[in-house]
């Protein structure tokens, strides 16, 4: 598949529901710069904790609104918070131009899943993204903590110490309720408690991923966009039975918490695209 990185842009854009723009592309326009390390607040959580990073007013906002009680303060909590919410949405977020890091990409389109074909990641089972495109993002060196999160270079059929598993995400953001948003529809998934859902499984991703296409302005066509990130096993809950993980962010946390637990429990490294 030949993508080049405006088309991966654009993925970018419909999977976070915001637009996106390579620096290189917007120098005179009204920005906000996104970087690498701060995209897991913006793709898990939302406008509201991204506000920490780049709209500190807004941020302010939503917090000075929480404070009202009653219907008719709740009404104007909801206007205030919407009203927020379309500002992020109309903003331009810029990315460097070495946001993607091409040497990691890989091909998967015209692969398919083999007996002998079995790989793991973060010692469990890594199910490769078969039919897929993946398109690196550039992790390393990024965080903090090193790179043993993200294991060694190269191809590999065994994990590493202190890699972490591989779980795949096809959310695009839905607003700026302050509710962590996953690609599970309402329903089951609140069964399990509240935080950020994503699953080991490639294909169950892509059923929850219909929604999330995007047509190109580049080429004409038409993908679906999911999300490739590794989950730190100590932060999250394997739901028995299902085939999906979720990282809980109990009621009540606060807006600087949630950011910490996301940003130390899951980190997205690829995005990956299927032309429809």
């Amino acid at each position: 598949m030949e993508v080049d990185k405006y088309i991966v842009t654009e993925a970018l854009s419909a999977i976070l529901g915001v637009m996106v723009k390579l620096q290189s592309d917007c120098k005179d326009l009204d920005k906000a710069t996104l970087h690498i390390t701060s995209l897991t607040t913006l793709a898990f959580l939302g406008y509201e904790e991204f506000a920490l990073v780049v709209q500190p007013v807004l941020h302010l906002t939503f917090l000075l609104t929480r404070l009202f009680v009653g219907e008719e303060q709740k009404s104007q909590e909801t206007q205030t918070s919407e009203s927020a919410s379309s500002s992020l949405r109309k903003k331009i977020f810029a990315i460097p131009d070495d946001f993607f890091d091409p040497k990691f990409d890989f091909d998967f389109t015209n692969m398919s899943e083999s007996k002998s074909d079995k790989c793991a990641r973060g010692g469990e089972p890594y199910k490769r993204p078969y039919g897929w495109m993946r398109f690196a993002l550039k992790v390393r060196n990024k965080y903090p903590d090193g790179n043993a999160w993200l294991g060694t270079r190269g191809w590999r059929s065994r994990s590493v110490p202190g890699e972490w598993p591989v779980s795949y995400h096809g959310t695009g953001l839905q607003g700026a309720e302050g509710i962590v948003q996953s690609h599970f529809k309402a329903g089951d998934r609140r069964a399990y408690g509240r935080g950020i859902y994503s699953t080991p499984d490639i294909s169950v991703a892509e059923a929850y991923a219909t929604s999330k296409k995007f047509t190109s302005q580049k080429n004409g066509k038409t993908y679906k966009v999911i999300m490739q990130s590794r989950v730190n096993p100590q932060k999250r809950k394997i739901i028995k039975g299902k085939n999906y993980w979720l990282v809980p962010i109990p009621e009540g946390t606060s807006a600087e918490k949630e950011k910490e637990i996301v940003e130390s429990s899951i980190r997205p490294y690829g995005l990956l695209l299927k032309e429809v």
